[in-house]
């Protein structure tokens, strides 16, 4: 499944043109590598996102094509979630 659908369907970005962008901009990583919008995730892939000054780790579980809302959380677990250290201090 390409990174920016899964990114949508598992509501970690809610909108599928903001996480093409998101991964442009070079703040995705599959499995310690910087990926494209066209990346192709698999289960037991490691995502790392950058948000702001918050980076989220994940684990991909489960590939669907579409989920309800309650089940999407299900598509991933969170591996870690970290601040970011503001170096403009």
């Amino acid at each position: 499944m390409r990174l920016d659908k899964f990114l949508k369907i598992s509501r970690l970005i809610k909108r599928r043109t903001l996480a093409k962008e998101v991964s442009d901009q070079g703040r995705i990583t599959i499995n310690g590598i910087v990926a494209k919008a066209s990346s192709t995730v698999k289960v037991g892939d490691e995502l790392s996102v950058r948000f702001g000054q918050k980076r989220v780790t994940v684990k991909i579980e489960k590939l669907q094509e579409t989920t309800k809302k309650e089940e999407a959380a299900g598509m991933y677990s969170v591996v870690s979630e970290e601040k970011l250290i503001d170096t403009e201090e």
